[in-house]
């Protein structure tokens, strides 16, 4: 089973993830293909802190949201639209014992990414499989490992300072920590005010993600029960990241 970060785990990181992330446009793509497809059910993979799944059920979808991260959830909870989605603490696997039958699926961001491992990866698209109705549709994303988008995760090129309500202003920047195609590892430092935190001002989280070719994405969802019906790119990283469109079989 797939470990969550401390950046989602952490209740101190997860109130800051929307602020440090708040250029959400990439849900764009997601929402306008709940549109076309007609989908009237969603079930988002990694949900986070809700963004996706509130932005969907605002617009009348039936909502689920899955993620093991029971911080992250907490602040999905808090949001307004919050009782219109139904929130599970759980990952990937959860999704198969809901007895869903969801029209899409959705994993945002890096959520496929963080599947480091075959086996991992292999289970998680099983119980999407399994969440979704026959003919069902699967989207996600996953970076195009020859842009090498990890040259820029550095200090000099990826730092932001935000003040957070009720902490203060905090500082954040990233470090490549490590490179061993096809994981990359890397940290998010966290510094905040003087004396907020009994422990120390500063707050890390390492991340490694797993970098996947497209033909071996395209293997692993046959083997798993989808055909991929579109490969798009991704308009707010344009070049950088290729977007599954998987029907179940």
């Amino acid at each position: 089973m797939t470990t969550p970060d401390p950046i989602f785990v952490d209740p101190r990181l997860a109130r800051l993830y929307d602020a440090f992330d708040d250029d959400r446009s990439d849900l764009d793509l997601y929402a306008g293909l709940a549109e076309r497809l007609g989908a009237r059910s969603v079930v988002d993979v990694g949900c986070g802190t809700g963004v996706l799944a509130l932005l969907l059920a605002a617009r009348g979808l039936d909502v689920t949201g899955v993620d093991p991260a029971a911080a992250s959830l907490e602040v999905a909870r808090r949001k307004p639209g919050a009782e219109d989605v139904t929130w599970v603490e759980g990952g990937a696997d959860a999704v198969a014992g809901l007895d869903l039958a969801a029209d899409l699926a959705t994993m945002t961001g890096n959520v496929a990414q963080v599947f480091t491992g075959d086996d991992d990866w292999a289970r998680a698209l099983a119980a999407v499989h399994d969440a979704l109705r026959p003919g069902g549709v699967l989207v996600f994303e996953t970076r195009v490992p020859a842009r090498q988008a990890w040259l820029g995760w550095t200090r000099e090129n990826w730092s932001a300072r935000r003040t957070i309500p009720g902490v203060g202003e905090v500082e954040t920047w990233t470090e490549l920590l490590e490179v061993t195609l096809p994981l990359v590892t890397f940290q998010h430092t966290y510094r905040f005010p003087p004396g907020l935190l009994p422990d120390g001002d500063v707050v890390a989280s390492v991340s490694t993600l797993r970098f996947r070719e497209r033909d071996e994405v395209e293997a692993s969802l046959a083997a798993a029960g989808f055909t991929v019906e579109e490969v798009l790119d991704a308009p707010d990283r344009p070049g950088l990241e290729w977007v599954f469109v998987a029907r179940r079989d």
